[in-house]
C-alpha cells in the first residue's frame, strides 16, 4: 500500500498495473484478481471496494509481455508503475520466463514508471538479495515481510534515495506504523538476518529444493498421476496437470479435487502442506534430508492411492 502510494506521488500518475494471481496485501485498490486466501475460497475479489478505488488498477496476465505493451500504448504517460511478486507465490508457485523481468524493468524504465518487486515471499528466501539478486535485475522500490523480522509481525520498504525522498517529513507523501521500529521485531530480525549470513543456508536450501523436486517429478512418474513440480530454490508447488503452469490461467487447470484428496493422504502420513493448491511451499533451515526422502516416499504412496 505505501510503495504503490509512494510510486503515485513520486511519478505523478494514478494508474498501477498488477498481475493476476498475485497478491499484494489487502489494500483496496489491489484486491482485484488477487491471489492467496482470495483465490482459494473463490473469490480473487472482496466485497466492501468501491469500483472507484479499482479504477486505476490495470489487471494483466503473468508472464505475458504483448499485453504489457499493449497496457503502456493504451496508457499513455498515466501509469506510476507496475508492481510484481517476481516469482508469484500466492496462486501455487510459478516462475517468471526467462527475459519476462528484464522486459519489465526496460518498459518502465523508458516510460518513466516504475518496477516495484513485492518480495514478501521472495526477500532473503532465495538468495540475502531476494530474487532481485537472483536474476539480476535491480527494481525502483522493494517490499518486505516479517521473514526480515525472524518472523515477528514487521515489514518494510524501500528503494533508491529520490523515490524515498518524497516520504513524509521530506516530502509530500504520508506514511505511517504504530509498530514502526518495534525493538523487539528489529532484535530478531537481526539475529536472524546475522544468522543466514553466518551459515550456508543457501546452500543447504537448494540442495533440498533439488532433492524434493527431483523426488517428487519421479514418484508422479512411477505412479502416472500428471504433476508438474515448480520449484526455485526453497519455493515449491505441485499441479495436478499435463500442461506448464507459467501464470494463474495456467494453475487453474489444476485438478483441485485431487490435490484435495494428496493433501489429506499426506496429512495422514504425518507430512503437512498447505492445504489449498494455491500455496507456495517452503523448505526451512530446520529440515533435513531425510526429512525431504520422508516426504517424497509419503507422497509416492498417496500418488499411487488416488
Amino acid at each position: 500500500m505505501s510503495a504503490i502510494r509512494l510510486a503515485r506521488g513520486f511519478t505523478k500518475r494514478d494508474k498501477i498495473i498488477k498481475f493476476d494471481g498475485c497478491y499484494h496485501g489487502h489494500a483496496d485498490s489491489l484486491l482485484v484478481k488477487a491471489g492467496s486466501g482470495a483465490l482459494t475460497f473463490g473469490h480473487p475479489d472482496s466485497a466492501g471496494v468501491p469500483a472507484a478505488f479499482t479504477q486505476h488498477t490495470v489487471v494483466l496476465p503473468f508472464n505475458d509481455i504483448e499485453a504489457v505493451r499493449a497496457a503502456f500504448a493504451a496508457n499513455k504517460d498515466s501509469l506510476a508503475g507496475i508492481i510484481i511478486e517476481p516469482v508469484p507465490g500466492n496462486a501455487g508457485l510459478y516462475l517468471p520466463k526467462p527475459g519476462y523481468l528484464e522486459f519489465l524493468r526496460e518498459i518502465t524504465a523508458s516510460h518513466g514508471a516504475l518496477l516495484i518487486f513485492d518480495e514478501v515471499m521472495t526477500g532473503f528466501r532465495l538468495a540475502k538479495g531476494g530474487a532481485q539478486e537472483r536474476f539480476g535485475i535491480t527494481p525502483d522500490l522493494s517490499c518486505f515481510g516479517k521473514i526480515i523480522g525472524g518472523g515477528l509481525p514487521v515489514g518494510a520498504f524501500g528503494g533508491r534515495a529520490e523515490i524515498m525522498d518524497c516520504l513524509a517529513p521530506l516530502g509530500p507523501v504520508y506514511q505511517a506504523g504504530t509498530l514502526s521500529g518495534n525493538p523487539v521485531a528489529m532484535a530478531a530480525g537481526i539475529a536472524a538476518l546475522e544468522e543466514l549470513f553466518r551459515t550456508d543456508a543457501y546452500a543447504k536450501l537448494e540442495s533440498l529444493g533439488a532433492q524434493l523436486e527431483s523426488g517428487m517429478t519421479e514418484a508422479a512418474k512411477s505412479a502416472k498421476i500428471p504433476m508438474r513440480f515448480n520449484r526455485l530454490g526453497s519455493m515449491f508447488c505441485g499441479y495436478f496437470t499435463e500442461q506448464p503452469v507459467h501464470n494463474l490461467a495456467d494453475a487453474m487447470h489444476s485438478v483441485r479435487a485431487r490435490f484435495a484428496k494428496y493433501f489429506h493422504g499426506m496429512l495422514n502420513e504425518g507430512i503437512y502442506l498447505a492445504p489449498s493448491q494455491f500455496e507456495a511451499g517452503f523448505i526451512s533451515t530446520a529440515h533435513s534430508a531425510e526429512d525431504i526422502d520422508k516426504t517424497v516416499k509419503a507422497a509416492a504412496k498417496v500418488m499411487r492411492e488416488l
